[in-house]
């Protein structure tokens, strides 16, 4: 599967397939289930849209940090050319939510930069080696984020 999740071809159609099939799926057994996370850990993202303040919800591999219950997200949009939307959103309105294992946790969001993206970039690359073929097609940097879970948010205390 990782062999395939770097090709250009799994680029141009996953992105339109992948997060359609996990919402169903996420729908239908009500947070619990990611067709994704057979591949990778995955948690369903809302945040306020950039522009139009409204919830958007997206699915999306994460990289559990478990000894610190938080998440990194990296926002490698397939290895296409621009930053997923849901980065700008983070960085409009860093408070959020995600879906993890069936439960709704309040988390912060905070751009990761300078040593510790290094640090987390290749912990990234160590989970999901496909990383560096998505990184090696674009120009831009990808966009590394923790997400924290906030004391005061629904379920906060349901981190991993």
């Amino acid at each position: 599967m990782r062999r395939v999740s770097s090709t250009r071809a799994f680029a141009r159609v996953a992105p339109h397939v992948v997060p359609a099939m996990d919402r169903a799926v996420h729908r239908l057994t009500r947070g619990k289930v990611l067709l994704s996370a057979q591949m990778l850990p995955g948690v369903v993202l809302t945040a306020r849209g950039a522009k139009s303040g409204l919830a958007r919800s997206t699915p999306l591999a994460c990289m559990p940090l478990e000894e610190s219950g938080a998440w990194v997200l990296i926002g490698s949009n397939f290895g296409r050319p621009g930053h997923p939307a849901w980065t700008a959103n983070l960085l409009a309105h860093p408070d959020a939510e995600i879906s993890w294992k069936g439960r709704d946790i309040a988390v912060r969001a905070r751009l990761l930069e300078g040593a510790e993206r290094a640090a987390a970039w290749r912990a990234a690359l160590d989970f999901w080696p496909p990383y560096a073929t998505y990184q090696s097609r674009i120009e831009r940097e990808i966009r590394l984020f923790r997400l924290e879970p906030r004391a005061d948010g629904p379920r906060a205390q349901g981190a991993p």
